[in-house]
């Protein structure tokens, strides 16, 4: 066991470590999806009748777009100082380097979506019980989390990684937005928690395919 997961945590703690020293990653990521909710609010008027409907779009809208840009950044710090090359030369396998940045990326998007939670909750002036969406939110955060790794991985060494990366990423994580969105709808509009549950299966079985063809991709990419 600790000859498969050692590896896998050392290169989570090893980018832990590099963020508590840098603070890039998560403050980079926070900022960008707090702004993106306090300019929504400023640009349509919050009232009651719309806001159960146009708010958990809000509040994907800068998940995903705030996950883009830590995943764009997690891959570029390791090409930077050719750690990358570094970790591929090493005894570890390529699916143990893989997961290792999976958990990095989604141990980021958890910290920015709790701090994000509550803040969002008092800029639109809203409530609901936050404990029935925290399972869609980390079923929802694990898809985007690994394909957000593995784009930005095939992203990394292109002319334009900022361009490519959402370009790569956005189509095929639409089915995760969707189920995300449309359960947060249910959710936050105070509608029926049995009409939210028929998106748990959904999202357990998108993630569950990308949990299994993501590492076999990375393997490839890496070694193209």
């Amino acid at each position: 066991m600790k000859k498969i997961f050692g590896p896998i945590f050392a290169i989570f703690w090893k980018d832990v470590l590099l963020e508590t020293r840098t603070k890039d990653l998560v403050s980079t990521v926070l900022v960008f999806s707090l702004l993106v909710m306090v300019i929504f609010n400023f640009a349509i008027d919050p009232t009651p009748q719309i806001i159960g409907l146009v708010a958990p779009g809000i509040l994907w809208i800068a998940f995903v777009f705030g996950g883009i840009l830590g995943f764009g950044r997690s891959f570029t710090i390791e090409n930077q100082g050719k750690s990358l090359l570094a970790l591929l030369l090493s005894p570890m396998s390529r699916e143990q380097i893989f997961w290792g940045k999976v958990l990095t990326n989604l141990f980021m998007m958890i910290t920015v979506e709790l701090i994000c939670l509550p803040i969002f909750v008092v800029l639109f002036n809203i409530t609901f019980d936050v404990l029935l969406l925290l399972p869609y939110l980390a079923l929802a955060t694990i898809g985007i989390a690994t394909l957000g790794t593995l784009f930005s991985a095939m992203a990394v060494n292109t002319r334009s990684k900022e361009v490519m990366l959402p370009l790569l990423f956005l189509p095929v994580v639409i089915p995760v937005i969707i189920a995300a969105v449309e359960s947060s709808i249910i959710i936050i509009g105070g509608g029926e928690f049995s009409a939210a549950l028929k998106w748990i299966p959904f999202l357990v079985a998108v993630d569950a395919i990308f949990l299994v063809l993501s590492p076999i991709a990375f393997n490839i990419i890496v070694q193209d």
